[in-house]
């Protein structure tokens, strides 16, 4: 049986990535197989380190009537480009980083080393088709592709930055339902089978990723959080993406049903939560600050933190201990807010939270999402 434990790396003294290779690029071919335009030779090796061929029959992207996808579809499609693009970066990045023994990625022991490789070199070119298979359903559709961004990973050690893999395909896994549900809704059925397939590809890769390291239970939850395109497509532009290094970002932005939010830093912990009730800090910028947010007492009962965790209600909690401070972004205002873990209900596994006016309807995570001033902010527990 093949695995791959914390027990069995070797970490040396970290250094930050970013004082050698600030941002990640695709210049240069550095997979070294044309990727994002390979030939079609490079395809079938990209085909082969994948373990499977990208889906003909869904490339085309048609639906049984023959209509082409709604304007929405198409941007989901764009989005699933962007993150798909993303994803080969990183893991490009981290093999990248492994290989060459970048401090705090080396790994000691060789055959550790080849079989952590093998994995992460698979899972690279499943990305890569992902990337290529949404990309090839816009071309079919005479869309323009999705061009690569340059990219920063804030990981400096191989743990962490696993367990950063982990977090981003729970937002996959959160979001890619909010797709299908889409392409249901736009009469675009088609796309539903192949986002579906990817699904389950991503949750087995984040069993892998959920076991590597601190050894967490492979399934975090028997429903996974409930996610929106916008909510992901907000965590990838304030987290991983290169302002202004998007060539065509704005062909998924000029479609106004997708946002990128303000983002809401949670303070504690960076996110990752101990199993317990207990207050969390959270901050987020803005230009101004609106009179009625502070509520008629001064208590802050104009604006509310909700949680998004597994398929239920979201859960409303209030403004507390509020500071404003001035930062380069505008007024910086920095809460508290209750995590009301229970272990069951709540709490385990992901939590996507966003800042929202109290008013506001807050009965689903799609209603949440269109409410949403700043988020989300990222929560792990388990």
């Amino acid at each position: 049986m093949r695995s791959v434990s914390a027990a069995a790396l070797v970490f040396s003294c970290v250094a930050s990535i970013a004082s050698a290779a600030p941002t990640f690029t695709f210049n240069n071919d550095p997979l070294h197989n044309g990727f994002p335009n390979p030939s079609a030779d490079q395809l079938t090796t990209i085909e082969k380190a994948a373990h499977g061929s990208l889906p003909i029959a869904a490339a085309a992207a048609k639906n049984a009537t023959s209509k082409a996808p709604s304007a929405d579809s198409l941007t989901s499609l764009r989005f699933i480009a962007f993150n798909e693009l993303f994803e080969v970066a990183f893991f490009t990045s981290l093999i990248n980083n492994i290989t060459t023994g970048v401090d705090g990625f080396k790994i000691s022991n060789a055959t550790t080393q080849k079989l952590l490789l093998d994995d992460l070199t698979a899972i690279q070119a499943q990305e890569e088709l992902h990337a290529l298979n949404a990309n090839g359903a816009l071309k079919a559709n005479k869309q323009d592709p999705i061009q690569p961004c340059q990219y920063v990973f804030p990981t400096t050690n191989l743990e962490d930055a696993i367990a950063l893999a982990s977090k981003f395909t729970d937002i996959v896994l959160a979001t890619l339902p909010d797709v299908q549900t889409r392409f249901a809704e736009n009469g675009d059925n088609g796309l539903i089978r192949g986002v579906g397939s990817v699904i389950g590809q991503e949750g087995e890769q984040n069993g892998f990723f959920r076991q590597f390291g601190k050894g967490k239970i492979p399934s975090a939850l028997p429903f996974l959080t409930a996610g929106t395109r916008n909510f992901a497509f907000s965590a990838l532009n304030q987290n991983f993406i290169a302002p202004g290094t998007c060539p065509n970002l704005k062909d998924i932005t000029d479609d106004k049903d997708i946002a990128i939010f303000a983002p809401l830093a949670v303070e504690t912990d960076g996110g990752n939560l101990e199993p317990q009730t207990q207050n969390v800090k959270f901050s987020f910028a803005v230009k101004e600050v609106k009179s009625e947010w502070k509520g008629t007492n001064s208590d802050w009962s104009g604006l509310s933190l909700v949680y998004i965790n597994q398929q239920n209600a979201p859960v409303s909690e209030k403004f507390m201990n509020v500071q404003l401070t001035e930062g380069t972004q505008g007024i910086i205002i920095t809460f508290e807010a209750c995590f009301p873990f229970d272990g069951v209900g709540f709490g385990n596994g992901l939590t996507l939270a966003a800042v929202v006016p109290s008013s506001s309807d807050i009965s689903s995570v799609v209603t949440v999402s269109a409410a949403t001033l700043a988020g989300p902010g990222l929560i792990e527990v388990n």
